[in-house]
Parts: structure tokens; sequence; C-alpha cells
């Protein structure tokens, strides 16, 4: 091999001393690559299997047949294909004792089964083009997204989007039916109120708390207490208008919150998250045992319903969904606006703070047992006006504070966005909206499939939450980058990783 001449470089090479030719070393966490196993400096062009062409020569796409059709995606579809057959059993007809096999075989052969093949293919592909769909995605919605966001992002912007939005939720009841319009009052109303004060406590402070539907059954049995002598057999001597037991109602079930708070919220994570769920249960039983006070599991009959009778107003809430849906708008307006600037006050920095790392905010000063009992005591409240709002509307008995209405209150807060109201809100209408649509397309038995199917797979392609506040988004974004931690549950951030 030949030699350049004394004074010139080699081929990719510098000058050395005394005109030396010098070729440099690539060496690992350098601008020209990692180093390889042998130190030799040479770094393989190829990349991921199957992800460039041969030689280094440019990627190939993702629906390429050297990319498509490696053993690892071969295998991700041949499990996607075996969770298509299980869905299909599982929703399948219902087996019997003496032919237990049987439903799962007229599953398999029925037609049904091509649909969940072609559900586990479609999955597949997306989960292989993810990338390629993603960005045309991006690019048939760059002349809708700028413009929009343009608008966003100037003064008042988010206050235009906001009335937007209120706007369709006035609109929206009058072009469905009645039917809908009872989902979207006792499914859909109800429990985005309750979400959003349970949003105080798992959104803003990062305290997990699975009994929360224990103060919405507070202020629900309240309002029995104290509106009627005939709803249970335990009442108060008086009586009173439905809006004169929201105060009462509050301040109760914020009391309740205290009460449940200060001796167990010096634990944390799992610890505090299994001490709320107890409570929860002791008040579920309590509700359902207690025949002399609460009449038991037959419930509450003949609480009245809302009224106004003021100032030549008189005007009472009938069996007609559409006040009670109205009367829900405003106060879930208020209860945001509310919560918006309890967010951007000290109170709201200091949760943010508990939050993200607790042992921390308590070394800067951060009164973390008071501001955690003080979320705790505004959470159980909003919880408990929601209950006089319930209880005014319809019969109810325990199984309406079941653990798994508690469950679905927090699922609510994750799917929408943990610490983003409008998420929340969100989370209620897309959860229940599905509820309300599987009401005559699935058996009772097989819905809860359908809706642990949607979380799963929105916890996988969005573990922040369909609108996640910006707060959340940047903890899920410097988690993938390995920085700190993800978890507002109470996992405090580790720091950067070097």
């Amino acid at each position: 091999m030949s030699t350049p001449p004394a004074g010139q470089p080699g081929p990719g090479g510098q000058l050395g001393p005394g005109g030396a030719a010098t070729v440099p070393l690539r060496t690992g966490g350098s601008p020209s690559g990692p180093a390889d196993a042998s130190g030799s400096g040479s770094v393989d062009a190829s990349g991921p299997a199957g992800s460039s062409g041969p030689a280094g020569g440019p990627a190939r796409p993702g629906w390429h047949p050297a990319v498509l059709f490696t053993p690892a995606r071969l295998r991700q579809l041949g499990v996607l294909l075996l969770l298509g057959v299980l869905a299909a059993i599982v929703t399948g007809p219902t087996g019997n004792s003496d032919k237990p096999l049987q439903a799962a075989k007229d599953s398999i052969v029925d037609v049904r089964i091509v649909l969940y093949l072609g559900l586990a293919v479609a999955l597949w592909v997306v989960l292989v083009l993810g990338a390629e769909l993603r960005g045309a995605l991006e690019r048939v919605s760059a002349p809708v997204r700028a413009p929009i966001g343009a608008a966003y992002g100037r003064r008042g912007g988010p206050i235009v989007l906001n009335l937007v939005l209120l706007a369709i939720a006035i609109v929206a009841p009058l072009v469905v039916s009645t039917a809908a319009q009872q989902s979207m009052v006792n499914d859909i109303g109800i429990y985005a109120l309750l979400a959003l004060g349970l949003n105080v406590v798992v959104g803003y402070a990062g305290l997990l708390d699975l009994g929360y539907i224990a103060f919405f059954a507070i202020g629900a049995y309240t309002t029995a207490y104290f509106t009627s002598q005939t709803a249970m057999p335990w009442h108060a001597p008086f009586t009173l208008n439905p809006f004169f037991v929201f105060p009462i109602a509050l301040i109760l079930a914020a009391l309740a919150g205290v009460i449940l708070g200060a001796p167990t919220l010096r634990l944390r994570g799992d610890y505090l998250a299994i001490v709320t769920l107890g409570f929860g249960e002791i008040i579920h039983l309590l509700a359902n045992n207690a025949d002399n006070i609460t009449n038991g599991a037959r419930g509450a009959f003949g609480v009245p319903h809302l009224s106004i009778d003021l100032l030549g107003i008189d005007y009472k809430w009938g069996i007609d969904p559409l006040p009670y849906y109205y009367l829900l708008v405003v106060i879930i307006v208020g209860v945001m606006i509310a919560f918006g600037r309890l967010e951007r006050s000290r109170i709201g920095r200091s949760w943010a703070a508990i939050r993200e790392d607790e042992i921390a905010a308590e070394a800067t000063g951060v009164a973390t047992l008071r501001m955690k009992l003080l979320a705790f005591a505004i959470g159980a409240s909003v919880s408990g006006f929601a209950g006089v709002l319930f209880a005014s509307k319809q019969f109810f008995n325990p199984q309406s504070f079941s653990l798994q209405a508690s469950f679905f209150v927090v699922a609510v807060v994750i799917f929408g966005g943990m610490g983003s109201r409008l998420g929340v809100l969100v989370g209620a209408v897309v959860l229940q909206g599905l509820a309300f649509y599987l009401r005559d397309k699935a058996p009772p038995a097989d819905r809860y499939i359908y809706f642990g199917a949607v979380i799963v797979i929105m916890m996988i392609f969005r573990p922040q939450g369909l609108v996640p506040s910006r707060r959340r988004r940047r903890e899920i974004q410097l988690a993938e980058e390995g920085i700190g931690a993800a978890d507002s549950l109470g996992v405090a951030p580790t720091g950067g990783q070097q």
C-alpha cells in the first residue's frame, strides 16, 4: 500500500508535528460515535436490524419486508393474534358446567373472530409503522394545527378555547335523546365533578386516595338526613331545602377528610392508598348494615328535589334531566375557575413541590402535613358537594358508593390526565360515553373487558393522559430521557442520570 508524501495528510487524516500524517481516533461518547467492543474505533453502519440498507445505505422504511418480517416482529404478531383469539373467547357466549369448552369452541368458529384477528393485525401494523404513521398524520394535520396553535399561543387564546368548549357543552344535550341526557347528568356530570375533586388530591398533591367515594356517600346521606322525614329512619327534627344542605355537606365531608388524613397522611405511596381503601370500605359497610340509621341496603327514598322559592322566584327541579345538567355545568365551571386560581397560588406550588419530592419540599420550608391535609379536605368537600346533587336527583343505596365506583373515579383522573382540569372532564366524557354506548351493545359482564382494554392501550401509548397538564407532560418527557421519575403518586425524582 502506498503512503502519501511527507507533509500531506492521508485519507481522513491531519498533519501532525513534523508533517507526519495522523488519523483521528474514535472514542466512546465522541461525536464520531461510540467505539466498538474491539477498540478499533470502527462503527457498525447497519444500525438496528432491518433499519438501514446494506453496507450502511439509507434506512429502510418500516413497511420494507426486511423490517416487517423480522423474527421479533413475527413474534409480536403472534402474541397479538393470540390476544385477539382470547378476546373473542372472553366476549363470546357463556359456557356451562356440562360442556365447559363448548363456549370457547363456538367463539373460535364464529365469524366474530375475524373481526378480532383483524383488529390484532391492525394494531400490529400501527406498532410497526408507528413512526411513519405519526409523520404522515403530522403532515396532514399541519395546515390545521398551525393556525390553531398560533391562535392558542396568543394572549387570550386559552380563554377563547374554553368558551368554545363551554358553548359545545351547552348545546350538546339539545341534540341527543332523553336517555343520553340522563347519562350526561348521572354519569358524566356527577363523575366529572368527583374527578375534579380527586384531581386535587392525586394530580396536584400526588396522594393516592382509593376511598374517595366515601365522602360522596357522606354528602348523599347528609342530604337525606336534613331534607326528609321519611328517607331514612334517622333524620333531623326539621327539614331543609337541599340548597341549604350544600354548605353543610361540604363542611362535614371536609371534616371527614381531615379526620381521615390527620393520622394517616404521614404514610406515603401504597400505605396511604391501603388506609384510604379501608376507610372507603368502612363507610360502605356502615351504610349497608346500619338499618336503623341509613335504612341499610334498601337505600334512601323520598329525598326532595332541588327547588328555589326566593324573591318571587318559584322553581323546582323535577325529573327532567336538563335543569340538573345546566346546574352541573355552572358548578363545574365555578370549580374549575377556583381550582385554576388555587393551582397558580402559593398553595398550588406547595402541592407541586410535595408531589415532586416531599423531603425536599419539607427541607425548603413547606408545611407538608398541613398542605396534604388541605388537599384532602378540599377534595373531600367537592365529593360531598356532588353527593348533595346525586341524592336530590335520584334514589340511592349503599351500592352507589361501592369500591368499584371509587376505582372508576381514579381511572377517570388518570385516563384524562393527572393535574389537568380539562383532562379529567374529557376523561369522564370518554369513559362514561363508552359505558353508555356499550349499554345496548355488550352484555353487562363484558363491558369491563372493553374498559380495561381502552385503559391499557391508553397507558401504553399515552401514559400522560388524554389532555395532560404541561407539568405532567414535561415529567413524562424527562423520564423518557432518563432524568427524574414520572410517577407523581409518591415516588420522588432521582435526579439526572449521567
